[in-house]
This record gives C-alpha cells, structure tokens and sequence, in this order.
C-alpha cells in the first residue's frame, strides 16, 4: 500500500469546519434529520457523486464510480443528535432547544462530506466507494433499519468501515483491533406496584420505593455474583420514577436503566437474573413487578482482516497519525454493530482529546473538536484508496 497522504488545503479545511458549524446548529433526533438529511445530500451531488435518498427514512447514499475495477467499499457516517440541553456556549450552539450534537456526529458527516469531495476530485481511482450517512444511531438503530431495507442488496461493498471520534485519544492517535470493540446494549424497565399509604403510617401499605431501593442494589451483584469475572458485562439504574408529595407513600415505583455486554451469553444470563430478583424482591416487600428487557444492538465486532488493513493504512501515514498499540474495548454501544453483522469491516478511533477540560462523549458541554477534522479526512481517503488498490 503506498501513495502520498491526501491532506486538506487551508481553503477546504476551513469549509469543511463551516459545515461542521451549521450541523451543530442544528441538531435532529432519530428517524427526523430531515434538514440534515438535505444538507447532506446537496453538497455530495455538488461533488458530481450518485445520490439516493430515503433507507431508513432520511437516510443518504452516495456513491463514486471510477473505471473498471469491481473493487468496492463503503464509508459510514451517523447523521443523528441528542436529548440534551446544549451548556457550551459557543456562537454556533444548538438552535434546536433541548437537542445537541454531543457525540460529534456533526464532524463525522463534515470528515465524511469533505473525502467525499476530496475523493471524487482525485485521479487514478479504480473502483466503487459509497459513502453513506446514517440516521438513528442513537438507541434506535438506524443501521439495522438500513441493513434490513436493502444497503447492502442496493450498494454492494467488499468492506465496510466506521470512525468515531475518541476525546480519550489524544490528537493524531487512532485505535483499531479486531474482534470485540463496542458492547452490545439492552434497556430495562420495571414497574414495581405496591399500595399506598400515609407517609407517617407505612404499616397500612406495601412500599414500592423501598423495593426499588432493594431491587435497585440486588442487581449490582449479577455482575459479580452471576457472571465468570472474565466476562464483562455493566448493569446500570438510570432512572427513579415515583411519587408526587412529601408525605404518600405512592401506590408504584418504576426503575430503568441499561445493560452492557459482549459474550452474548453474559446478556442472556443478566436478563433472566434482573428478572428474577425483580420478582422475588417484590414479592418479599409485599409487592408485585413487572419487567420488561429490551436487546437494542449486538455488539461490534470487527473482523480480522479489514482490522489489520486499517491498522496498516494509520501506519502509512505515521507520522501524521499515530496507531495505538493496545486498544481496549468500550462498553459504549454502536449500531454499525448491524453493518458489520452482514459485510466485513471495521469500526476506528479517531483521538480527540483536548488539552484542559476535555468534556466527553453525551456530556452538555462536548463540543467536536475541529482540530481532528483534516486527519479524519486523511484518514478516511486513504483508507478508500488503498482499499481499491488492493489487488
């Protein structure tokens, strides 16, 4: 694999950050990156690229063709924002209130949009690279719904691969492994049902809030009690929904939250465990529970071979970026999870730690760090070119 890195001139970058602005102004949830979704497509059909609308409702596919190599590969951007109050303060914050870009999907689609650009206007490409945006990668799975309404019968790849930025990593570093890198997800909810009461004679009733605070730390020990300690798995209570006034003792009591694992025998374990601490407890304190578990995504799993193309291509470009040696897995969930399920690829992470405060991923105050966005494009383009150039 060789070639001369691919970087972005000082005019382009500084489009490629104005993007990445107005994306961050304007932020879209799940299944609804209508204005998005049209932002994105006009400018890659200004770039010359085929472009088809409308997988997974707002989802957009672009595709380059060059010569006669049957070589294919596909580029993936996620498109959608998040329930959360923006806190930055910056000139281009949220006009949308309540909703934010606070994982950085705005300079995944300018990264993605500007070696879109970059790529169409290069010589001696030989092959297909579709580059796709994709709606609904926060907890509703926008890539499944992709997956199942045809991505891969319609835009048929040899590979597939994914970048998110990594405010863990510093600048300049990327991370890729094979094998596991994202935990699969499910989310719980559970309705406890008690009666109520005074709050000054609990003895009249069955209180459900005790309960929860019961079941709530009994499901603490599924990880350490249930599981082999070399499987890793999370269970995590998120919400507490109960009551109204200071002094009732209310009638319900709902806890939810979410699960993490990899080996999917682990997930199979900790839902038939929660289930039935839920119940016993409840039953214990004079109450009744319902459970209800939902798996959401499989966990990501990168394959060998397109792990270790990745990791050569970060090489080639050392010094301009730096392949980390050991890379752990998160247990952070991702939906390209689906994508690579059906087509051989791999999910990379691109640093983007800040020097000072370096507020993470979901946080109110993330902001994508611009810095990164000419070494995501390298990265991007070089991973295309040298994917078509493989014999």
């Amino acid at each position: 694999m060789t070639g001369a890195i691919v970087s972005l001139g000082p005019e382009e970058a500084a489009e490629a950050i104005a993007w990445r602005h107005t994306l961050h102004a304007m932020p879209e949830l799940a299944f609804n990156e209508h204005r998005t979704s049209a932002f994105v497509a006009e400018r890659l059909a200004s770039f010359g690229l085929e472009v088809s609308h409308g997988l997974a409702g707002t989802g957009v596919v672009a595709t380059l063709r060059r010569g006669t190599s049957r070589r294919t590969v596909g580029l993936r951007a996620d498109m959608d924002a998040l329930a959360i109050t923006e806190a930055t303060g910056l000139a281009y914050a949220s006009a949308n209130p309540g909703l934010m870009h606070a994982c950085g999907h705005d300079g995944h689609m300018a990264m993605l949009l500007a070696a879109a650009r970059s790529l169409a206007d290069a010589d001696g490409i030989e092959g297909t690279i579709h580059f796709i945006f994709q709606p609904a990668e926060e907890n509703e799975g926008g890539g499944r719904r992709m997956v199942e309404e045809g991505l891969f019968e319609s835009f048929p790849m040899d590979a597939i691969f994914g970048v998110h930025n990594w405010p863990a990593l510093a600048v300049g570093e990327v991370g890729v492994k094979a094998g596991p890198v994202m935990a699969a997800f499910a989310v719980f909810d559970i309705t406890i049902t008690g009666r109520g009461s005074h709050a000054a004679m609990p003895h009249q009733g069955a209180d459900p809030i005790i309960a929860a605070f019961q079941i709530g730390s009994a499901m603490q020990m599924i990880v350490s009690r249930n599981l082999s300690p070399l499987s890793a798995a999370v269970v995590s209570v998120t919400q507490v929904h109960a009551g109204d006034t200071y002094n009732v003792i209310p009638d319900t009591c709902r806890l939810a939250g979410t699960v993490r694992w990899f080996d999917p025998a682990a997930g199979e374990a900790v839902e038939k465990r929660l289930a039935q601490i839920v119940t016993s407890l409840a039953l214990g304190l004079g109450c009744t529970a319902e459970t209800k578990f939902e798996k959401r995504y499989p966990a990501t799993v990168n394959s060998g071979a397109e792990a270790a193309f990745a990791a050569q291509v970060v090489r080639e470009l050392d010094p301009g970026l730096l392949l980390v040696d050991v890379v752990e897995p998160s247990m952070a969930a991702e939906d390209f999870s689906f994508m690579l399920e059906k087509c051989p690829g791999a999910y990379l992470w691109l640093g983007a730690g800040r020097t000072g405060e370096n507020p993470g991923l979901h946080s109110p105050r993330f902001d994508f760090n611009d810095a990164i966005l000419p070494s995501g494009v390298t990265l991007w383009t070089h991973l295309a070119r040298q994917w078509l150039a493989v014999p």
